[in-house]
């Protein structure tokens, strides 16, 4: 009974930290000294590197971002100029799993008993990063970035675009989150 006890303990906890290893990470970061009540509006300058499908999807998500947020998109001349970068990278993790009677943690006297098998896994990580710069001052103004899995299907990473800039913009302008 303990040894299924220990075996369903090491299962979750292996879910858990896989969840969390593949979890979309967010960050944002601003000039602290920047006044974002002045800028209304807003021009893009480029992505990098340019694909054609993924430059309309990533514009897409931002522009409904700014727009719930009462900005406008100009064509050139806005208040802030937006320059977003997105690259792609092979990651490899190494998964080790044992088979209960040993192994590497020597529980309750079996040490030594069991065998392990790691085996390699690639996966593609993607980044995008959204960057808002002052038309005037040509000085970043505020940054998000966004890591998540890229999966085979479109769909799903067109979902995961939207998700990932929804939470960069989730409390932009800074200053306008309710505490």
């Amino acid at each position: 009974m303990k040894l299924v006890r220990y075996a369903t303990v090491s299962t979750m906890l292996l879910l858990v930290a896989l969840g969390t290893a593949l979890a979309q990470h967010v960050q944002t970061d601003f000039d602290h000294k920047a006044n974002f009540i002045q800028y209304k509006t807003y021009s893009w300058r480029e992505i990098k590197p340019a694909d054609s499908l993924w430059d309309a999807r990533i514009k897409d998500a931002v522009d409904a971002q700014l727009a719930a947020k009462g900005w406008t998109q100009v064509e050139s001349g806005g208040d802030v100029a937006i320059v977003a970068i997105k690259t792609t990278q092979t990651q490899r993790t190494l998964q080790t799993f044992y088979d209960g009677f040993g192994g590497g943690w020597r529980w309750r006297g079996f040490g030594g008993m069991g065998e392990s098998t790691t085996t390699e896994q690639d996966y593609k990580e993607g980044t995008l990063v959204v960057d808002l710069y002052d038309a005037k001052t040509k000085q970043l103004v505020w940054r998000g970035s966004a890591e998540d899995t890229v999966s085979d299907k479109a769909e799903k990473n067109e979902k995961n675009l939207d998700k990932g800039v929804a939470k960069m913009f989730k409390d932009f302008p800074p200053g306008s989150a309710k505490h």
